[in-house]
């Protein structure tokens, strides 16, 4: 089994999720900026990164914070997110079930896919961090996956684009590849995901095939 992150992996909803999230905590009295956010909470789910605003700044967000940064967020995505370069060839050359293990809310993850145009490669293979009780880097989103798909988890190959995406798959004794195609720095990001454990590292989902090829041996 195939596992994909979603965020940054799959389409490209990075700088449209830390823009509505910089512009609702700005207006919320939480000043912040969109680079520092990508950042500081790559591959965090929306639940955590509340949590530690709320921690680091000693306040309360509004109480209708998370549902307006919520509907903003699948605004934007059906009519501005796209795939990733070269996504859906791969994800076509890559013979098999697949599956997604995101830190995204399901509203959010279906709406993402099908506004690229993915949703059909993965059916009801979608699985949310919102399902279990620790997110990413903590192991139980990948569990949880494996055990609904009734597969070894030490048979699954992740691929991830964050440092708590590679160290959760890491946790659960699965397989994981670094992808920094749709990272700003992907030579720094590459440094992180290689520490944080994964097997290799790829810039291109074209060559994503090869990568399962070798790290399966056929």
């Amino acid at each position: 089994m195939v596992i994909f992150d979603c965020n940054g992996v799959l389409v490209d909803s990075e700088p449209i999720v830390s823009a509505v999230l910089a512009e609702s905590l700005t207006r919320a009295g939480f000043p912040a900026n969109a680079d520092g956010l990508a950042r500081r909470y790559h591959g965090r789910r929306p639940a955590d990164v509340f949590a530690s605003v709320e921690m680091a700044t000693g306040k309360k967000l509004p109480p209708n914070f998370a549902s307006g940064v919520s509907v903003e967020t699948l605004r934007r995505f059906r009519t501005e997110l796209r795939a990733l370069p070269h996504v859906a060839h791969a994800l076509t050359w890559v013979r098999g079930p697949k599956a997604v293990a995101s830190s995204s809310p399901h509203d959010r993850l279906r709406a993402g896919l099908e506004a690229a145009g993915l949703l059909r490669f993965f059916e009801a293979r979608l699985f949310s961090a919102s399902d279990v009780p620790n997110g990413k880097p903590a192991p139980d989103l990948f569990r949880f996956a494996a055990a609904r798909l009734q597969v070894d988890p030490a048979s699954c190959i992740v691929i991830e684009d964050s440092v708590p995406g590679v160290a959760a798959a890491v946790a659960a004794g699965m397989t994981a590849i670094g992808f920094v195609g749709g990272n700003p720095m992907p030579g720094r990001l590459a440094h992180d995901l290689v520490n944080a454990g994964a097997r290799t590292v790829i810039a291109d989902m074209r060559v994503l095939k090869a990568a399962i090829t070798d790290i399966r041996g056929w």
